[in-house]
């Protein structure tokens, strides 16, 4: 139930469809004669817009999620590698059969680097389909291909391909994997879905070391206009809105301990 709803409310709430609703709320308005309330639909979808694709709002707000876990030191040994799904163009995959890689393909790139640092480590690849209508291949039988042709020997990898979201990526891998007392085992996401996914790992007992990719900023981004291509900067304002969003429904409903977890819990 909270994986559908968790898809419903997005589809209505993230930035592009929120701005077509509130215009199509503004014109039933206008055609009820309620020009009031038609010209703040009106607004309210022009700021929208306005805000998430000529100003740099998107990074800002996606900057204290992606410095929350730094990256750090490498460790001399790894028992094994944990790579979040996410990264890969699904629909695409199913029907050409490759691996198409999407904007947070870096997570993948980098496993196949950190799998090539530490030979002896296992290399974890989770993620199935996320997609509540859409039909698409899973991330970890995509990975599968796209991991061995980079090199990784195929009894190296170990394919969590049920999980649809971040919950089920921490519960089920740590169910596949039943970490030992002592390992080190890298956690390879996204920076900006670092806190979400390092807290539900640590509440369902996987300890691991972040090891953040895919970051969307510089850290450096202040207040300005026109400071990215309008698309980029909508996509980044709407990674950003969906994952503290992620934080706080994980939050109210127990999953994570905090609103906004960091290296102290």
């Amino acid at each position: 139930m909270f994986f559908v709803l968790s898809k419903v409310f997005w589809f209505f709430s993230q930035p592009l469809n929120l701005a077509i609703f509130l215009l199509l709320a503004g014109l039933s308005a206008a055609s009820f004669g309620r020009r009031r309330l038609a010209g703040t639909g009106g607004v309210l979808a022009f700021l929208i817009l306005a805000v998430s694709t000529w100003t740099s709002f998107g990074a800002i707000i996606i900057s204290p999620l992606e410095e929350r876990f730094p990256r750090p030191s490498a460790p001399d040994h790894v028992a094994g590698i944990v790579v979040l799904g996410g990264g890969m163009e699904g629909q695409i995959n199913l029907v050409r059969g490759g691996y198409e890689l999407s904007t947070a393909g870096d997570r993948f790139v980098e496993t196949a680097v950190l799998a090539r640092r530490y030979p002896e480590a296992k290399v974890v690849v989770s993620g199935g389909s996320g997609e509540l209508v859409l039909e698409g291949e899973g991330d970890a039988a995509t990975a599968q291909r796209l991991l061995t042709a980079l090199g990784v020997a195929p009894d190296r990898l170990i394919l969590e391909n049920k999980s649809r979201n971040t919950y089920e990526n921490a519960a089920f891998t740590r169910a596949l994997v039943s970490p030992k007392p002592g390992e080190t085992w890298l956690l390879v996401t996204s920076a900006f879905h670092m806190p979400r996914a390092k807290a539900l790992f640590d509440k369902v007992g996987f300890a691991t070391v972040p090891w953040p990719v895919d970051y969307r900023t510089s850290g450096k981004e202040g207040v300005s206009l026109f400071a990215d291509n309008p698309l980029d900067a909508l996509e980044t304002t709407t990674v950003a809105a969906k994952e503290w969003t992620g934080l706080v429904a994980y939050w109210l409903a127990g999953r994570i301990d905090q609103p906004f977890p960091g290296p102290g819990g």
